[in-house]
C-alpha cells in the first residue's frame, strides 16, 4: 500500500508527530511495511484455536511464585523531608512548570 504525501502529514497529525517533509517519503515506506506485516497476520487460519489470555496459559496450570502479602510501615516522613530540597509545612514544594 503506498501513502500520498497528503495522507501522511494528515496520519501525523492525528499522532501529534512533526515529520518534517524530507522524512515523508521513508516514512511512508515504513508504514507500507509494516500495514505489510498485518496483511501478513491477518492471513493465519485462526480456526479452532483458542484464544489465550496470556501466552503462558497453553502451557496448563503454573504455580506462580508469589511471596506473602504482608503489611509494614517502614516509611519515616520526617527523613524524608529531609532529603527534600524545598518543604513547607510537610509537603514537597516543586517548581512550577506551566503557566
Amino acid at each position: 500500500m503506498s501513502f500520498d504525501s497528503a495522507t501522511l502529514q494528515h496520519i501525523a497529525n492525528l499522532a501529534r508527530l512533526d515529520v518534517p517533509a524530507d522524512q515523508l517519503a521513508s516514512l511512508g515506506g515504513e508504514m507500507s511495511l509494516i500495514l505489510a506485516l498485518v496483511d501478513q497476520l491477518q492471513g493465519v487460519d485462526t480456526k479452532g484455536v483458542a484464544p489465550l489470555a496470556h501466552p503462558l496459559s497453553a502451557l496448563g496450570e503454573m504455580a506462580l511464585r508469589m511471596r506473602p502479602d504482608e503489611a509494614y510501615s517502614d516509611i519515616d516522613r520526617t527523613a524524608n523531608m529531609q532529603n527534600a530540597p524545598m518543604t513547607e509545612n510537610g509537603l514537597f514544594l516543586v517548581p512550577k512548570v506551566l503557566e
